[in-house]
């Protein structure tokens, strides 16, 4: 049997990168880890000093980086071109302007190629923004997480903090809901919930609880396709 795609989206602080990772483990698919590709793009054009309006030199950069996940007995690592950025990738500089990179034509063009190629198999878990809807409209299995604003950006102010970033409960809060705005707003590939996936809303759920939710859809769907 031709193992599944499993599709996971929704916004920013909703536990997509937490639970894509441990659902990959359960299952032993690849976890693609999409959101971090872009951001990748997005460090790279903020370490270049290159405008996120600037869609042609965008479009070189995107073409010229190497992106790599790196899966060790801590964790998973991001590389970009040979160097460990999976730290870099997460503060809110980043954050905020991968909304702004995504939204270039050519920079999703590219990774969505990518991402296809890569998941094509199947026996693959993606998450990001539009997995369910423009890069795997296919996919036999499509969840979509969501939490209230305050509830996301609570979980995003504590895995901040713990990573020693100086920022404010209420600042990571107003980004969390600058960022749902400007990914639901972009005119190319913005936040939707695919009509056929499973929402969950984990605001008042333990990630235990939403994994264990999870796993029992996938296995039934892999049972219903044999």
């Amino acid at each position: 049997m031709n193992e599944l795609i499993v599709a996971i989206d929704g916004p920013s602080g909703a536990g997509k990168s937490t639970l894509s990772k441990l659902l990959a483990q359960r299952l032993d698919y690849v976890h693609l880890d999409t959101g971090a590709m872009y951001r990748c793009v997005a460090l790279a054009a903020l370490t270049q000093g290159i405008d996120s309006a600037d869609q042609e030199r965008l479009g070189i950069l995107v073409q010229q980086l190497k992106v790599e996940f790196v899966h060790t007995p801590a964790g998973d690592l991001v590389f970009l071109d040979g160097e460990d950025v999976s730290a870099a990738i997460r503060t809110p500089e980043v954050s905020l302007l991968t909304s702004k990179i995504a939204a270039a034509p050519q920079v999703r063009e590219a990774l969505v190629v990518l991402q296809r190629r890569l998941g094509a198999s199947g026996g693959v878990v993606l998450e990001g923004r539009d997995i369910g809807t423009v890069v795997f409209p296919q996919a036999q299995v499509k969840f979509f997480l969501s939490a209230s604003a305050a509830e996301r950006g609570q979980r995003r102010f504590d895995e901040l903090i713990a990573k020693g970033v100086n920022v404010s409960l209420q600042q990571t809060i107003s980004d969390v809901i600058a960022r749902d705005l400007a990914d639901s707003e972009r005119e190319h590939a913005p936040l939707l919930q695919a009509e056929d996936a499973l929402v969950i809303d984990s605001t008042n759920m333990s990630i235990e609880e939403v994994l264990a939710l999870m796993v029992s859809v996938v296995q039934m769907r892999r049972k219903n396709l044999r």
